[in-house]
């Protein structure tokens, strides 16, 4: 059974910074691309960044370019988000996800808040 366990998240001020986590396990962690997906209030789930097997190739949508870098530790089937310089408007419920996109199996997701 997969199972994706996010931890890390929290509330913080603007700019600001925060490290999420998601320890994995039921499946050969190493074989897939990861992602990490947010779903903000009242709107759609919506992909932010993803990352290949092998670490080496992160991607991002345009709006955490620069702010945002995901990587993973695959000795420890984990994947991270370091975030920094946060804005409100990443205020969301952040989950990670199996492949690259929204469609595969996700975590229960940890709450990131940026608030004044």
């Amino acid at each position: 059974e997969v199972q994706l366990v996010e931890s890390g998240g929290g509330q913080v001020q603007p700019g600001g910074s925060l490290r999420l986590s998601c320890v994995a396990s039921g499946f050969t962690f190493d074989l897939y691309a990861m992602s990490w997906v947010r779903q903000a209030p009242g709107k759609e789930l919506e992909w932010i960044s993803s990352i290949t097997q092998s670490g080496a190739e992160p991607f991002y949508i345009e709006s955490v370019k620069g702010r945002f870098t995901i990587s993973r530790d695959n000795a420890k089937n984990t994947l991270y988000l370091q975030m920094n310089s946060l804005k409100i408007e990443d205020t969301a419920t952040y989950y990670c996800a199996m492949n690259v996109g929204t469609a595969g199996p996700r975590g229960q997701g940890t709450q990131v808040t940026v608030s004044a």
